[in-house]
């Protein structure tokens, strides 16, 4: 039983640390918003500048990209029908970004969960031994059935302590990146709704 608990902490383990680095990839803040589009959005100052944003969109694939293309293609529409649809777009991008997060934070919570089990275990099984076999008194004995079932204890801590620090990272991260493509998204609408509402009154 005991055995099986620290085969399963091992392979929790694995898990996690897959997680950890398939995050830490797909978390660059060069992935989710590449600075060329971000310089895209600041040079975008009128209509005319749209078609080359929307070349830039398609050519570097990406959570900005996307939520941008969204914006422009809803141009057309009022404001608040446009920032409806990127709202929409928004809630998906932010739900692939946060991908697999739970994974850590449920590892975070029964990893430690595991060890307990593993040491309870393997002191029923120390006690009972002890008993049946009358040797109470055999100190190194019980010094060795100790350590044998705290070693399941120190692994699930060993599995979540990692697991949470990467999991309250990655979940900031996200957070960060979030409000950084709400920011250039809001300018990317007050600049092309403000340079259309000129439009009509210039000679």
């Amino acid at each position: 039983m005991e055995n099986a608990i620290i085969i399963v902490l091992f392979l929790t383990s694995l898990i996690s640390v897959t997680v950890i680095i398939e995050r830490a990839l797909m978390l660059r803040g060069k992935r989710v918003i590449p600075p060329v589009l971000e310089d895209a959005v600041e040079n975008c100052q009128t209509q005319s500048d749209l078609p080359m944003l929307r070349r830039l969109c398609e050519q570097h694939p990406s959570a900005l990209g996307r939520l941008l293309l969204v914006a422009a293609n809803h141009l057309d529409c009022p404001k608040a029908e446009n920032i409806d649809a990127l709202q929409t777009r928004a809630r998906h991008e932010m739900a692939t970004l946060e991908q697999r997060l739970v994974v850590l934070e449920i590892i975070t919570g029964i990893a430690p969960l595991l060890g307990l089990v593993g040491t309870v275990y393997g002191l029923i099984m120390l006690f009972t031994g002890m008993g049946q076999q009358a040797l109470a008194g055999d100190n190194s004995l019980f010094a060795s059935g100790i350590a044998l079932a705290l070693r399941a204890t120190l692994m699930g801590l060993l599995v979540a302590i990692p697991s949470l620090i990467a999991w309250s990272y990655f979940s900031k991260r996200v957070e960060t990146l979030a409000v950084e493509m709400e920011t250039l998204c809001d300018e990317f609408l007050q600049r092309q709704y403000r340079t259309r509402n000129q439009a009509p009154s210039q000679p």
